[in-house]
């Protein structure tokens, strides 16, 4: 059996990052209310005057400072869904981006920067509301919302509804995240067992949703690893894809996109229900550490 490499203890260059998304409609239903956003934040350098060639190259002219992700799924039905989940990933992109500044010199093990997401997603919350309030069609919009954000040498979760985000390392599958569901609230207090709650009207009924009574935004920290395959997902995969079927797709990936479309078409084949949203990413090493 080959030894696996030992894992670079430096942040991925650029290229080294293998990522992709897709959405999809599904069979039924008229409108995508899922949208997905993948993006890397920089910090440039501006050269305004040097002695040095314009042709030569500044390592790290570009820094990347971080890498982010992000999975929104509506309701609402028609426009609403579609506007809550794609004015949401505007709004939390416009946040993060005005914030560069806090990000490369805030200490990631900060109560600060914890908050700062947060607030990122509260914004986004407060955003919602204002339109659905000038906009009487709009009337109850909401979304769901799963972001993955990269800081070297951390990650975090920020999860509000229930899209998932799911960690593959060789052979294991774990859902980080938890359902903000109301089927999920009552598996939590011992009122039903999970298959039976699952089952029920309550599996679609979320507990927590930017836009809608109760928003609820958990950060989680999780150290950065090169060895994982990152998943995030909405429900319209997990409806018709169990754990076991990704675990068997993600183990003999080759690379982020052809498993995106493999995920993707294995939902269309079970039903395609519901809109569906995929983004995979892991790290390939490339260059030596040496």
């Amino acid at each position: 059996m080959t030894t696996p490499p030992t894992t670079p203890l430096r942040k991925p260059l650029d290229d080294e990052i293998d990522v992709w998304g897709v959405t999809h409609t599904g069979h039924v239903r008229p409108v995508n209310e899922d949208h997905f956003l993948i993006a890397s934040l920089h910090k440039k350098l501006d050269i305004r005057m040097t002695s040095i060639p314009t042709d030569h190259e500044f390592i790290g002219a570009d820094e990347r400072l971080a890498f982010i992700a992000m999975v929104a799924d509506g309701v609402g039905g028609r426009s609403a869904g579609e506007e809550a989940s794609r004015l949401t990933l505007e709004s939390v992109t416009r946040y993060v981006t005005r914030s560069m500044q806090c990000y490369y010199q805030s200490d990631a093990h900060s109560e600060e920067f914890v908050d700062l997401l947060q607030d990122a997603v509260m914004r986004g919350h407060e955003e919602i509301l204002a339109h659905a309030a000038r906009d009487f069609g709009h009337k109850g919009m909401a979304t769901t919302l799963t972001l993955w954000l990269g800081v070297w040498p951390w990650n975090f979760l920020v999860q509000v509804g229930d899209s998932r985000y799911y960690q593959y390392r060789p052979g294991t599958l774990t859902q980080i995240s938890r359902d903000q569901t109301m089927a999920q609230e009552l598996v939590d207090q011992g009122v039903m067992t999970r298959s039976v709650a699952f089952a029920s009207r309550w599996a679609n009924v979320l507990s927590s949703a930017i836009g809608g009574q109760q928003t609820a935004p958990v950060v989680t920290r999780l150290p950065s690893d090169w060895e994982a395959v990152h998943l995030i997902c909405s429900d319209g995969l997990t409806k018709h894809v169990t754990d076991e079927q990704i675990t068997e797709r993600l183990q003999a990936m080759t690379s982020a996109r052809q498993v995106c479309e493999q995920l993707l078409q294995d939902a269309l084949d079970g039903g395609g229900t519901d809109n569906i949203s995929i983004i995979v990413g892991r790290v390939v090493a490339k260059h030596d550490d040496g």
